[in-house]
């Protein structure tokens, strides 16, 4: 049986499910991208206290969230308390991050449900798992195919989250490429550009080598060097990504409808960083 066979239920409860509440629909490439945080940059403080975690940040002034892999373990009951929440503190939730198990007819199938309950209309693989092959990368990439067409008729994408593997050759091929190549033109490349940037790629040509596909991105900035200060450590706008250009082919080209600021810690509290983070990305527009 295909994922489509399987998912066809979820279908029909999603169908409802737009009718009982406004559907988050994707941002035409005219409007203004949404900045979000992708939460997993405040994740002690969401595993204490998700409610008051996520009020905080609405206060912050960000205008989204992604929620990681714990959400797939919520009961739908839950799911709809946290879109209440989301509802009340006005942010919206366009994708979410999964683990590679997801991406079977019967993950798949919760997935589609908590994605719906949430507005969610991305949801993204976080990590291919144990792939050492092109040939493992292909099957990756069909895999994530297969989850393409059974999430189309819903109105909804599949995606794949990069990290710095993705970006170095394996047998003379980035897996990256690989995945671009063997998935659809409507399948979704979340671009983490820090780990493009810490594996020595261009993440401005990467951009505009998928015009399009580039409808989310990871902003995760990248300092050379060790020590407290350096790598991820640092805030957006500290390190070495081009963001200027990333952002303007970003929006060019690229095709981007969410801007979601991430970060691994830094010499500042968790919302101390989200909150200086947010206000450096807003100055680089002024």
């Amino acid at each position: 049986m295909s994922l489509l066979d399987q998912s066809s239920l979820s279908r029909r409860r999603f169908l409802a499910a737009t009718v009982a509440t406004p559907f988050v629909a994707a941002v035409s490439a005219a409007s203004r991208p949404m900045v979000g945080v992708e939460l997993f940059s405040v994740r002690q403080e969401l595993a204490a206290d998700l409610f008051g975690t996520v009020r905080r940040v609405a206060k912050t002034g960000y205008e989204g969230v992604e929620f990681f892999s714990p959400y797939y373990e919520w009961e739908p009951a839950y799911a709809k308390q946290v879109r209440q929440l989301l509802d009340e503190v006005g942010l919206k939730a366009p994708s979410t991050h999964n683990s590679a198990n997801v991406f079977t007819p019967e993950g798949l199938k919760k997935a589609i449900d908590l994605n719906v309950v949430l507005g969610s209309n991305l949801i993204v693989m976080a990590s291919a798992g144990k792939a050492a092959t092109i040939d493992d990368w292909k099957r990756v990439a069909e895999r994530l195919t297969a989850a393409s067409e059974t999430l189309r008729p819903l109105g909804m994408r599949a995606g794949f989250h990069n990290h710095q593997s993705e970006f170095k050759a394996v047998e003379g091929t980035r897996p990256i490429d690989v995945i671009a190549k063997h998935t659809p033109q409507d399948f979704v490349l979340q671009f983490d550009v820090g780990t493009c940037v810490e594996a020595g790629q261009d993440p401005v040509a990467w951009i505009k080598a998928n015009p399009g596909r580039i409808k989310s991105i990871h902003c995760k900035d990248w300092a050379p060097g060790e020590g407290p200060d350096k790598g991820y450590k640092v805030l957006t706008g500290e390190g070495v990504v081009p963001w200027k250009e990333i952002r303007a082919a970003a929006e060019s080209v690229g095709g981007v409808e969410t801007y979601l600021i991430e970060q691994e810690g830094s010499r500042f509290t968790p919302f101390e960083t989200i909150e200086k983070c947010l206000a450096t990305w807003k100055g680089m527009a002024s």
